[in-house]
């Protein structure tokens, strides 16, 4: 996969005095950044409890103005995006990385300690949970994701699957199980153009960053999948507003492979991967991108 296969381009911070611009500036939304860039070999991705709508929003107000404020902290970080949960509260923070030897520089020098204050002093009383550091595995696209006529991404759903130790190469075999060749298209689910499984580097985690048209086409489409197949449903779809429970995975999060059309055959994989060894919760949550920065190009320092 190259950055070719990709027409958006991430945007670049603004000032301090436009940081609302930079969430959503006068030419449209900003665009969601290529998840499959080529000299991309590391992805971090973190969440931050914030409590409130709008606590969202002056925090994102608060990172666009210091990431304007402060210089670009090494090249090695390729991009950083910041999203809004639609449960009112979290925010999502996806970064790429040349490598993970350039992360952990990163932070040995602590280079972040300088943003980090600065946010906190704008919004106090952040709740962080930690980040988690992730090799981009596999990435499959639906028909007409990808090219100039594309629809544009307008939500990603970030959903984990967890497993009860570490062991990297169950991680990829569970991700092997929604393909069916080497390079699949996702089943045409009304609204998901691309779902890119990431494998965390300490062998614990899948995560499926899935792009979709919108929320309310993944909300849909969950609500067709639980029509379609009541026994799948665990006590009801969460709305946009609300944290999922972990537990049992929706069929939606995944894609099924192409050519796996019959409903049977489509039930029996879900079961499998529900049985797959080692597999102890899974969950999801909505996100809109809200901020997103680029490293400066070498001749524009």
């Amino acid at each position: 996969m190259t950055a070719e296969d990709r027409t958006t381009t991430p945007t670049r911070p603004v000032g301090a005095a436009k940081a609302r611009e930079a969430a959503e500036p006068a030419g449209g939304p900003p665009a969601y950044p290529d998840a499959t860039r080529a000299d991309a070999g590391l992805a971090t991705f973190s969440t931050w409890r914030v409590g409130t709508p709008e606590r969202q929003r002056a925090a994102v107000d608060a990172i666009a103005a210091t990431w304007q404020q402060l210089p670009w902290p090494t090249p090695e970080l390729l991009g950083y995006s910041v999203y809004t949960g639609t449960d009112g509260e979290t925010l999502l923070h996806y970064a790429q990385w040349t490598s993970e030897a350039a992360r952990e520089a990163y932070v040995r020098a602590g280079r972040q300690v300088a943003h980090a204050a600065e946010i906190d002093a704008a919004v106090p009383g952040i709740e962080r949970d930690g980040v988690t550091s992730y090799r981009l595995y596999r990435s499959a696209f639906t028909p007409g994701a990808r090219g100039p006529q594309a629809p544009a991404v307008g939500c990603a759903i970030a959903v984990t699957i967890d497993f009860d130790g570490p062991d990297e190469a169950r991680l990829r075999r569970w991700v092997d199980g929604w393909f069916d060749g080497d390079e699949p298209e996702v089943d045409d689910f009304d609204g998901l153009l691309a779902a890119h499984f990431h494998v965390s580097t300490d062998g614990t985690r899948v995560l499926n960053y899935a792009e979709w048209v919108s929320a309310q086409a993944h909300i849909d489409a969950l609500a067709a999948m639980h029509q379609d197949h009541p026994a799948d449903d665990a006590g009801g779809e969460p709305d946009a507003h609300e944290e999922p429970d972990a537990g049992r995975p929706e069929p939606a999060q995944a894609p099924r492979a192409t050519g796996d059309s019959d409903g049977d055959a489509d039930n029996d994989q879900w079961e499998s991967q529900l049985a797959f060894p080692g597999l102890k919760s899974t969950g999801f949550q909505r996100y809109h991108l809200s901020w997103t920065g680029t490293a400066p190009r070498p001749d524009s320092a």
